[in-house]
């Protein structure tokens, strides 16, 4: 379904954007969740089947383990370039060479609240200073990537003198990093636009405030051709840009392709069982919901053109289109689903059935298609076949050890 372009539209899709996922290292950082170096390594086969750019497995300063994490995942020999968070420290990227990593990111003080109040230097030091972990990196052959920690809330006349310090000194690139999420598409539109004058730039978006994926579509709109990002949105507090959410909106609004869309489903559902972090069922593009219809007037529009609700293929990001059945489900749904188990049903059955399976979705339950095949059977009369039969079953309460018992006739 091609999307109708305004002229007003600022990103062209003969652009090269790509995307780098962080989820090994900012993702990692979100609470509860650590990775071992065998799920890190699932995690980046994942992700280069994708096509992500850029993998960043992990902080080489972190420890001993996760700089064997990081080993692991650079003996995978992948095509994308992986690398390694540093701070703005000579040590960490000693560290991070020990890894063989192909690239760091440096991250650095840009905002006056973290020159001052956190490293506890001057604007002037932090510039020599950052100039002089950059070469220092380069002459070991590295990519380097300059962060600007907190460069939103930064005075935009410094940061620019700190991306300039940084690319004069032989840096790759240089990343306005929205550390706290706390700004919008016009700041980031602005701040991105006059840093891309000096050279490459890439974004780092947080979500506290739901504009993520707004403020990553500002800064590629601005100029960035690098965007940092997460599977799932995983990170600290609300989490960061979700790399699902970027990837389909480059795809469907702006025609432009960043990865293989056909493996964000899997790349979801892999990261979801490494971190235990559950998928929202809300969640756009990978999360239960996204293509599931219980709704009456959307199951039937669906069904007679499955454009009519949903923006794009569920096949386009691995996904298939599930419906639902509660208490908005209709006739056409229940008619639906029956075909798919291969009941048959004349109309008036079919309306029966319906009829019920609300009322049960009216009783605050969830309707199974277990439930509904139950309720065929009874409506229409006709026996289904069953693998398992329940023989009977018996409960014993009140005592210090509540018990059950079961038999069945499984085939």
């Amino acid at each position: 379904m091609p999307v109708t372009h305004s002229p007003e539209q600022t990103i062209e899709s003969d652009r090269t954007v790509r995307l780098l996922d962080t989820t090994l290292r900012d993702g990692e950082q979100a609470p509860g969740v650590s990775l071992s170096p065998d799920e890190k390594v699932e995690i980046a086969r994942s992700l280069e089947r994708a096509g992500v750019s850029v993998i960043e497995a992990g902080s080489a300063c972190t420890g001993a383990g996760e700089r064997q994490a990081i080993s692991r995942v650079t003996d995978l020999d992948l095509d994308a370039r992986v690398t390694s968070f540093c701070r703005g420290i000579t040590n960490d990227i000693d560290l991070a060479l020990e890894c063989d990593v192909d690239g760091v990111h440096i991250v650095v003080p840009a905002s006056d609240r973290h020159v001052e109040g956190k490293v506890g230097t001057s604007r002037v030091d932090n510039l020599e200073k950052t100039a002089e972990l950059v070469a220092y990196a380069k002459d070991h052959g590295l990519w380097v990537e300059v962060i600007g920690e907190d460069g939103s809330r930064a005075d935009l006349d410094y940061l620019e003198e700190l991306a300039d310090a940084s690319l004069e000194a032989g840096a790759d690139r240089f990343c306005f990093a929205d550390t706290v999420g706390h700004t919008g598409p016009e700041h980031t539109h602005e701040a991105v636009s006059r840093l891309a004058e000096l050279g490459p730039v890439s974004a780092h978006t947080h979500d506290d405030f739901g504009l993520g994926v707004t403020n990553a579509l500002a800064a590629v709109s601005a100029g960035a051709d690098l965007v940092h990002c997460t599977v799932n949105g995983l990170g600290e507090r609300a989490g960061n840009v979700a790399l699902e959410e970027v990837a389909i909106a480059l795809s469907h609004v702006y025609d432009l392709e960043t990865l293989e869309l056909e493996e964000l489903y899997d790349l979801a559902q892999i990261v979801s069982r490494a971190t235990g972090v559950q998928l929202p069922p809300n969640k756009a593009v990978i999360g239960e919901n996204a293509f599931t219809h219980e709704s009456g007037i959307h199951t039937d529009g669906t069904l007679k053109d499955d454009k009519m609700y949903e923006p794009y293929a569920p096949e386009t990001v691995g996904r298939e289109r599930r419906l639902a059945l509660g208490k908005h489900t209709g006739s056409a749904g229940v008619a639906a689903t029956l075909e798919e188990h291969g009941v048959e049903a004349d109309g008036d059955e079919v309306a029966e059935i319906a009829t019920r399976v609300t009322e049960l979705g009216d009783r605050g339950r969830r309707v199974t298609d277990a439930d509904l095949l139950a309720i065929a059977e009874d409506v229409t009369g006709e026996d289904r076949e069953r693998v398992v039969d329940l023989l009977d079953l018996t409960a014993t309460s009140g005592g210090a050890v509540p018990t059950a018992s079961i038999r069945l006739d499984v085939d």
